[in-house]
């Protein structure tokens, strides 16, 4: 483990798999992030697929190739590569383990530092082999909610910035696994406001098509406390809690990518939704968890 510290906050990362595990605010002593064997995770990085695929598996020019839910990073051993004391960068890079899932000559760093109101994320994927680089990456950390003593889940609401005049949701089927069946169905706000209720997350996840969507705000509506994601470098939000557990979190999921489309198995670039880098070139994309 790995801890960053700066006046307000103190975080915990996990070498193995970047993952952070604590974001402590200090003048309350209130960790955001989720710490229970109800979900035994936190915060894990998926690269480079999120979901499962179908059939475990995906191609390259007709090659199948097995890939875990998810992707396989969450069971890497990442390096430091630099550190201060309020940031730290995290590197993987390609080997023989993930070579026999992925084979591409990739580098994922995960960079997290921490500032005044927050943590800020970034991800950096750098293409050292000799063909494009197809992927996908999400970002999946579990917020504690309620965020103090006296509220409960369905206290809290969601605020959406810029409110969006026509938001859409992937209809998700279980066969018994998790896919989208390739269908959108429409969202209803209150003027970009969503209730939060444990019945809405009886289908699973929630993944939120909003392209122009900047800001997430999940907050109380008995208490002034809130964490808020920016948004920009993403393509789609995902909401989740454990179904049918009543569980005390919300994950809200920033992501590149999309999981597999009920039945269709297909080569790993033409998934939808996913990002590509050219040889010798890399992508960056950020998000930063402000507290209030």
């Amino acid at each position: 483990m790995v801890t960053i510290q700066n006046d307000r906050f103190t975080a915990t990362i996990n070498e193995v798999g970047a993952e952070l595990t604590h974001l402590v605010d200090q003048a309350s002593h209130r960790d955001l992030i989720w710490n229970n064997d109800l979900w035994p995770k936190h915060a894990p990085v998926l690269f480079p697929a999120i979901g499962r695929s179908n059939e475990d598996s995906y191609l390259i020019d007709g090659q199948r190739y097995e890939m875990p839910q998810h992707g396989f990073v969450s069971g890497e051993t990442f390096m430091i590569v630099d550190q201060t004391p309020t940031a730290v960068t995290l590197s993987l890079t390609a080997n023989a383990a993930t070579r026999v899932y992925y084979p591409f000559y990739f580098e994922l760093q995960v960079t997290f530092t921490l500032v005044a109101t927050g943590l800020n994320l970034t991800f950096s994927v750098q293409n050292h082999g000799q063909q494009d680089l197809s992927y996908s990456l999400g970002s999946h950390p579990a917020f504690n909610v309620p965020f103090e003593a006296g509220e409960a889940f369905t206290d809290y609401e969601l605020v959406l910035d810029p409110a969006p005049t026509d938001l859409q949701q992937f209809e998700i089927v279980k066969t018994p696994n998790p896919y989208r069946s390739g269908k959108e169905l429409p969202v209803t706000t209150d003027k970009g406001v969503i209730k939060l209720n444990y019945p809405m997350f009886d289908a699973g996840l929630i993944i939120l098509k909003a392209p122009n969507l900047a800001h997430l705000t999940l907050q109380s509506t008995k208490s002034k406390h809130s964490i808020s994601l920016n948004l920009d470098d993403f393509d789609y939000v995902t909401l989740w809690t454990k179904e049918g557990a009543q569980a005390p979190f919300l994950c809200l999921e920033p992501f590149n990518g999309l999981p597999d489309v009920a039945g269709d198995l297909r080569e790993l670039a033409t998934k939808e939704g996913n990002h590509h880098v050219a040889v010798g070139q890399s992508e960056t994309m950020a998000y930063t968890i402000t507290v209030d």
